[in-house]
């Protein structure tokens, strides 16, 4: 199969005789056969035993629809506004970092396939293309993710670099104090580009369409890093400055202080507690982002679902909340926003695509969650999503109260 539709993945057109693909699985089966193992096992595995990242798909499913009949079908729209800004539907991509090696210059072909489908994309600052390489290679403004770091010199030139590149919100990833114990990562040697141990030799032998594409790039380490901060000037040094990067002494005032910096929308990303979103609210953001990090920071938290009503019902008259973590299909995105989110994240849906196809597997994640998204919500006797609420759903009595 790979011999005649791997070809056209360089050029982001769609790729003849491809493979019958109907849900996410199905791209997540090619991306799995496709890309090498350390960063297949990136993107999908959690921290420690992993609970909490199977819980973020499982709870999803725990929750039923109600299905309509006899209701106006016709006309139906799933456009949305967040933080201001008009989208074909409420989904955004969400801030991946090492896109650049699940496919050779990953983040220009994901940026370009949700600029085209009119939906935001988020480059995150551990990508492997630069801000200015993605901003060079689209013609809309693209949101930048941050994380909290203790390099301020670095942090600000981060933030002009993001306004150079006219980018139309800051997300600020805030659940990311101190790492979260990633066995699959550590085992792996997780890096970019990878080092040439034996196993990764092996792995690699089985990936050659993957190898041939990434030859044709010169982009294969952390773009926005790399020659960017101090005392970081090639892939050997990098290493060093990212175990001392983050800051574990984080508080409010340092996230007020860096809202204040930004002039647009900022989204803080990785709420998972009530008081935490009151705070959040209280310094100015824009929108928050229920979020324990794919599943990848706190084992053993709960899933973003089942802690978005919680959130709802403490800031949801006050900030914008959007969700992520879990989010695999449209009928997952249907269930977060008649659970009262404003809109949705999702990484590994896409990352999906990205290493399975390129820029068409993007495209074709982003027309499958649209597709279920629509199909879902008509079922449900709606014709916008912004009449999505309580009312089309059926939760477990203990959905909300089970952990205590």
């Amino acid at each position: 199969m790979a011999g005649h539709w791997y070809e056209n993945l360089t050029t982001g057109e769609e790729p003849h005789s491809m493979p019958v693909i109907t849900e996410i699985e199905d791209l997540k089966r090619i991306y799995k056969r496709r890309v090498p193992k350390m960063f297949y096992d990136y993107a999908e595995s959690g921290s420690w035993s992993e609970q909490t990242f199977r819980d973020n798909c499982s709870d999803f499913d725990e929750i039923r629809l109600r299905q309509r009949i006899a209701v106006d079908m016709d006309g139906r729209s799933t456009a949305a506004q967040m933080v201001g800004q008009d989208y074909a539907m409420p989904v955004a991509l969400a801030p991946v970092g090492l896109c650049g090696m699940q496919s050779a210059d990953g983040e220009i072909k994901a940026a370009r396939a949700a600029e085209k489908f009119g939906v935001p994309f988020t480059l995150s600052t551990l990508s492997i293309c630069s801000i200015e390489d993605v901003a060079s290679n689209t013609s809309k403004p693209f949101w930048f993710q941050v994380y909290t770091l203790r390099d301020d010199d670095f942090m600000k030139r981060l933030f002009d670099r993001a306004k150079a590149a006219n980018c139309s919100a800051l997300v600020i990833t805030v659940d990311l104090q101190i790492m979260g114990q990633r066995h699959g990562d550590i085992r792996n040697g997780l890096s970019a580009p990878p080092k040439l141990t034996p196993a990764t030799i092996l792995n690699l032998a089985t990936k050659v369409p993957w190898g041939l594409e990434m030859l044709q790039t010169h982009r294969r380490s952390f773009g926005n890093v790399i020659g960017h901060a101090k005392g970081v000037s090639d892939p050997g040094s990098l290493a060093s400055w990212t175990a001392e990067a983050f800051d574990p002494s984080l508080n409010w005032e340092r996230i007020k202080e860096f809202r204040s910096r930004w002039d647009g929308p900022v989204i803080l990303k990785g709420i998972l507690d009530e008081e935490d979103a009151r705070m959040a609210a209280n310094v100015g953001a824009d929108a928050i982002v229920v979020s324990n990090h794919g599943g990848r920071q706190l084992d053993g938290a709960l899933s973003s679902i089942r802690m978005l009503p919680r959130i709802m019902d403490a800031v949801g008259d006050k900030i914008e909340v959007h969700l992520d973590s879990g989010i695999r299909s449209g009928q997952d995105v249907l269930k977060a926003l008649a659970l009262g989110a404003k809109g949705t994240m999702i990484g590994r849906a896409f990352v999906y695509g990205l290493g399975a196809m390129g820029q068409a597997g993007v495209t074709r994640a982003l027309e499958i969650i649209h597709k279920e998204l629509d199909t879902t919500m008509a079922l449900c006797g709606e014709r916008d999503v912004a009449n999505l609420g309580r009312q089309n759903l059926l939760l477990p009595s203990d959905f909300e109260t089970r952990w205590q």
